[in-house]
C-alpha cells in the first residue's frame, strides 16, 4: 500500500493491445480529490513509449495546474531509472522521451519517485484500457467521465409521492407502531411486511433504517427527500 502523502500525487499507466493504443493518468491533491485524463493514441508505440506518453502527460497536467510539488508513484522502474539518468538508453524510439521528461521535471520546484505495485495502479491502468479501446470518431465529443461510488441500491435512494398520499414506508411504520396491518392485504404481504420491519428502527414519529454497521439511517418521504 501506498504510504501517505501530503501533498500532490501522480499515478499514471500506458496500454498497448493489437492495434489499439491509450494512456492514462491520474492526479490526487492534498485533499485526496482525483483529476483522472486518458488518451487514445492514434500511432503504434511500444509499451515503454506508452508509458512515457503517460508520464508525461501528467507533468503537463501538474504544471497546467500550478502545481510545483509532486510525488511520482510508478510501477515501471526502467522509465524512472533513466529519467533519474541512473540507467542510459540508446534507444531511438526512447531517448527522445528521457530528454522531454527530464526537461520537463525541472520546472517543478520539487519532483520525488515512489515504486508501486501494479496492482495498486490499477486505476489509471483501467483507464488507459478503455482509452485504447473505446472508438473516438472525428465528429463526436466526449464529456469528461464521472464516476461515483453507490452504497446502497438505487431503490434506496428513489423517493417517490405514493397514490393513496402515504409515504413509501407507512405499512412498515404502522405495524411497528400497532401491530396492524393494512386492510384486505393476504398473508403473503403480512410475511412480507413482517420480515421487512425487522431491518428498521422506530423512535416515537421518526423510522430509520438500520444498516449492517449498525448505523441508522432516516427513512423520509417524497416532500421531505426534494426539500433535502
Amino acid at each position: 500500500m501506498v504510504e501517505p502523502y501530503r501533498g500532490w500525487r501522480l499515478f499514471f499507466d500506458g496500454a498497448v493491445n493489437y492495434k489499439v493504443f491509450g494512456i492514462a493518468t491520474v492526479l490526487i491533491s492534498k485533499n485526496v480529490r482525483h483529476y483522472p485524463m486518458a488518451t487514445k493514441l492514434k500511432f503504434r508505440c511500444t509499451n515503454n513509449m506508452a508509458e512515457y506518453e503517460a508520464y508525461i502527460l501528467g507533468l503537463r497536467m501538474a504544471l497546467d495546474m500550478d502545481i510545483n510539488e509532486l510525488l511520482v508513484i510508478e510501477n515501471f522502474d526502467l522509465l524512472i531509472d533513466q529519467v533519474e539518468r541512473k540507467w542510459a538508453t540508446k534507444n531511438d524510439k526512447i531517448l527522445p522521451y528521457v530528454n522531454l521528461a527530464q526537461r520537463v521535471c525541472k520546472k517543478f520546484r520539487k519532483i520525488e519517485f515512489q515504486h508501486t505495485l501494479r496492482a495498486q495502479n490499477e486505476f489509471a491502468d483501467a483507464l488507459a484500457t478503455i482509452a485504447s479501446m473505446i472508438q473516438h470518431p472525428e465528429s463526436s465529443h466526449i464529456d469528461s467521465l464521472e464516476i461515483s461510488l453507490k452504497e446502497e441500491h438505487v431503490y434506496c435512494s428513489h423517493v417517490e409521492v405514493e397514490p393513496d398520499g402515504k409515504p413509501w414506508y407507512n405499512d412498515i411504520k404502522t405495524y411497528l407502531e400497532k401491530q396492524e396491518y393494512p386492510e384486505g392485504i393476504t398473508s403473503g404481504r403480512k410475511k412480507t411486511i413482517r420480515r421487512m420491519a425487522n431491518g428498521f428502527f422506530l423512535n416515537k414519529e421518526v423510522l430509520y433504517k438500520q444498516t449492517l454497521d449498525l448505523g441508522l439511517l432516516r427513512c423520509m418521504d417524497a416532500i421531505e427527500a426534494t426539500k433535502l
